[in-house]
């Protein structure tokens, strides 16, 4: 073999050196990148179901809410806006309102929350 062809051989043996350290690279990439998404949606997952179990415990506070205010107004006789004066200043009217509505079958039995409160704005404006 003359000079130029082991430099030629050289030549091709360093790409390919090269070439499957470039490839062993990206596929480390790719099994981290498969890795960490199994992860985020682990998490995603996670979330929502924490999400879920909080609205379940906020729908079940606020039916107490409501039979304790159905309780002050219906076996007590009293007003709603006395039943929200005895409660306190985080109650309002409206909140009053809405959990009575709660436990008298009203329409707006779920709690609000991120799920729920962009759909409860979207038809605010369309009573007609």
């Amino acid at each position: 073999m003359g000079e130029s062809q082991v430099k030629s051989v050289g030549k091709q043996s360093a790409r390919q050196v090269a070439r499957r350290a470039a490839l062993n690279a990206q596929a480390k990439m790719r099994a981290q990148r498969v890795e960490r998404e199994k992860r985020l949606s682990a998490l995603g997952v996670e979330v929502m179901v924490a999400l879920g179990e909080r609205d379940e415990v906020v729908a079940r506070c606020e039916r107490r809410a409501g039979e304790a205010l159905r309780g002050m107004t219906e076996d007590e006789g009293m007003g709603l806006a006395e039943a929200v004066q005895w409660c306190g200043e985080g109650m309002t009217r409206r909140e009053a309102s809405r959990l009575r509505a709660l436990v008298d079958g009203g329409s707006r039995s779920e709690p609000v929350t991120a799920a729920t409160s962009s759909s409860a704005t979207d038809g605010a404006g369309s009573a007609g």
